[in-house]
């Protein structure tokens, strides 16, 4: 298999225990105010937060793996632990929205009165909380699907606790106590919506699929485009993690040549490979007329 060489971003670990400190104390206090003021929609927002607890303590551990060095038991390291990371995280905040919705609508049914008051000043301890955690983590988010997830867990917190400051807002100069389970049901649809993107993005990764913006019929037409390439075929795209995209394929060769002319034909593809569609991990096998199945995909 033949690698080239691509920055790597730093995922700062640090960040994320910062946020789990943060995120544990503003769940507890979410819970102490709940249970004070009779806010379902604030008892969401902490029952939301302590999930946030939960994935940004997963999102640190699978972190934490996917440094770990490749071994003979391991050959490959522990680099998608990431990605199952992010898969159960994004499950997580489906489930906890369903949740959420069970219990809104049974409070729309039987409204009980709310302390307006202490909803607000906890819904603003909550936008301030995760909104700070959230911009810690928002560079790594951009590289890296693990720290999405544990950035979409924060960032939709706390667009929560807007939710609930809003409805505490409502309830205390208008008496519309029937807002909170309405918030908390808008609040646990956005949930289920980013949820599920992260879910099938992860799931594609996890099952091997060929990523969206990969065309293997383009790929295909530019390296048949180098002298000397013959076919190629029997061809698999996938994600190994967020940075690593791995191609591997069989080559029948338009000329039964050495093995020091295929390095030097093996080096010009993994340029074109790199610099068009990004493949940093490339493993060609070289055939020469072999009998064999020709097709762009074959099931093995």
């Amino acid at each position: 298999m033949s690698k080239v060489h691509i920055h790597k971003h730093e995922v700062k670990g640090r960040n994320l225990v910062f946020s789990i400190i943060l995120n544990l104390l503003i769940t507890i206090a979410q819970v102490i105010g709940g249970i004070i003021s009779g806010s379902l929609a604030l008892i969401s927002d902490a029952l939301h937060n302590f999930s946030d607890v939960i994935t940004l303590i997963f999102s640190l551990v699978a972190n934490k793996l996917s440094r770990r060095k490749a071994s003979i038991d391991h050959t490959f390291g522990f680099k998608r632990a990431e990605l199952i990371a992010a898969f159960v995280n994004a499950a997580t905040l489906i489930i906890v929205a369903l949740f959420l919705i069970y219990g809104a609508i049974e409070r729309f049914y039987n409204p009980h009165p709310i302390k307006s008051g202490l909803v607000i000043w906890m819904a603003l301890l909550g936008i301030a909380v995760n909104g700070v955690s959230a911009l810690m983590l928002k560079k790594d988010a951009e590289h890296n699907l693990n720290m999405k997830s544990a950035y979409l867990h924060l960032f939709t917190d706390m667009l929560a606790s807007v939710a609930v400051l809003v409805g505490g807002l409502l309830m205390k100069y208008f008496g519309w106590f029937w807002v909170d389970s309405v918030m908390t049901i808008l609040i646990a649809v956005y949930l289920i919506v980013v949820g599920i993107d992260l879910l099938k993005t992860s799931t594609k990764m996890l099952m091997l699929f060929t990523p969206e913006h990969i065309d293997i019929k383009e790929i295909v037409r530019e390296v048949h485009k180098i002298p000397g390439a013959g076919k190629l075929h029997h061809i698999h795209v996938w994600h190994l993690n967020d940075e690593e995209l791995h191609l591997e394929a069989h080559l029948d060769c338009s000329e039964d040549i050495k093995m020091s002319e295929f390095n030097d034909l093996l080096h010009q593809i993994e340029q074109v490979l790199f610099t068009q569609f990004h493949i940093n991990h490339i493993n060609i096998q070289p055939e020469f007329k072999k009998e064999d199945p020709k097709d762009f995909i074959v099931q093995d």
